[in-house]
């Protein structure tokens, strides 16, 4: 890891990328990532850099789509140099880079205007509107859909400087306020949150830009919770089924004739109920008109002794027969014979 951040605060790499320029092309994109991959001595394979390729640009996707306001965009990336000086605290000659890195971060892109931040913002979100790649930590959270695309939250604290909307006021020629509307904004949004430090020191405020595999997910909770659930639905169910037994039990009865005992006030049949509880067919049937009453078909499976006859018949055809070939039995033995000689 030392040596990636090595290569990436490199002074000479850093002085170019701070020089006025246009945007780089995807293509030159792609190969400075796979150089700084591979500055280090770890060495991916094809796939593997294309997969680590489309989680880098849609993570910073998805995070330039979902800063607050544009000026949020500097403050996605100072976690950024965050968690890399966190990487290289206990190495001074490489924090001493990443701090050089921090001054002129400061230097150039802190006296910008609200409008320059819009059209950096908008530039970034132009170069990647065409990638669409699922990432499956997103889809798990449901903050990307199946297309690809990204979910916008209509919820949270509004942006720094700003109020919950949900209010028009109108004002005179003069200036004076002359009337109020209230409208439904169709969201849940709350009163915005300090505003995050531009310093080389403080608190971003925004989780934006910080590692996405450490915040604690919901959806990851409720499925070990789900997990959980099932667990002790399982241990409840150990018990035996009482309508598996009268299954297997109908089951003998119908191959061999077996006669099964059963409870005293046991009903002897069963019945089909398409109604969802038993209340409901009694229900059912009290409200029906007698026009449309129905009978009842009884249906008598053990007392078939014909069907009985003939289903004992093939059960002995399947019975081993005591006398058995001496041939098969020697050919057998000599076929264990020679396996054993092998």
């Amino acid at each position: 890891m030392n040596d990636i951040i090595v290569t990436m605060f490199n002074k000479k790499f850093l002085e170019e990328l701070f020089k006025l320029q246009e945007l780089y092309s995807k293509k030159a994109l792609r190969t400075v990532f796979d150089r700084l991959a591979h500055a280090s001595i770890m060495r991916l394979n094809q796939a593997s850099m294309d997969k680590l390729y489309d989680l880098m640009t849609m993570a910073f996707k998805y995070q330039v789509l979902l800063c607050p306001r544009p000026k949020d965009i500097l403050l996605v990336s100072f976690n950024h140099m965050d968690a890399i000086k966190d990487f290289v605290k206990d190495t001074p000659s490489i924090l001493r880079q990443v701090d050089d890195t921090y001054r002129q971060l400061i230097k150039m892109y802190t006296p910008l205007s609200n409008g320059e931040f819009q059209l950096i913002r908008q530039t970034l979100l132009i170069f990647f509107q065409d990638m669409h790649i699922r990432v499956s930590i997103f889809l798990k959270d449901k903050v990307q859909n199946s297309n690809g695309r990204f979910v916008l939250p209509i919820s949270g604290p509004v942006p720094h400087g700003t109020q919950i909307p949900g209010l028009i006021r109108m004002f005179s020629c003069t200036g004076e306020e002359v009337k109020r509307l209230q409208f439904n904004n169709g969201g849940n949004y709350t009163a915005a949150l300090r505003e995050g430090s531009f310093e080389i020191f403080g608190d971003r405020v925004t989780k934006l830009g910080t590692n996405m595999y450490s915040v604690s997910r919901p959806v990851e909770t409720h499925m070990s919770g789900t997990s959980k659930n099932s667990a002790q639905h399982t241990k409840v169910n150990a018990a035996p089924n009482p309508l598996a037994k009268e299954e297997l039990n109908l089951l003998a009865r119908l191959m061999g004739g077996l006669e099964v005992q059963k409870q005293g006030n046991a009903d002897s049949g069963f019945r089909v109920n398409l109604f969802a509880t038993d209340e409901e067919e009694e229900e059912a049937l009290i409200s029906r008109p007698d026009e449309l009453s129905y009978g009842v078909i009884n249906i008598q499976a053990t007392k078939d002794q014909q069907a009985n006859a003939e289903l004992a018949k093939i059960m002995g055809e399947f019975t081993e027969s005591g006398d058995q070939s001496p041939g098969a039995s020697s050919k057998g033995d000599d076929l264990l014979a020679m396996m054993d000689g092998l």
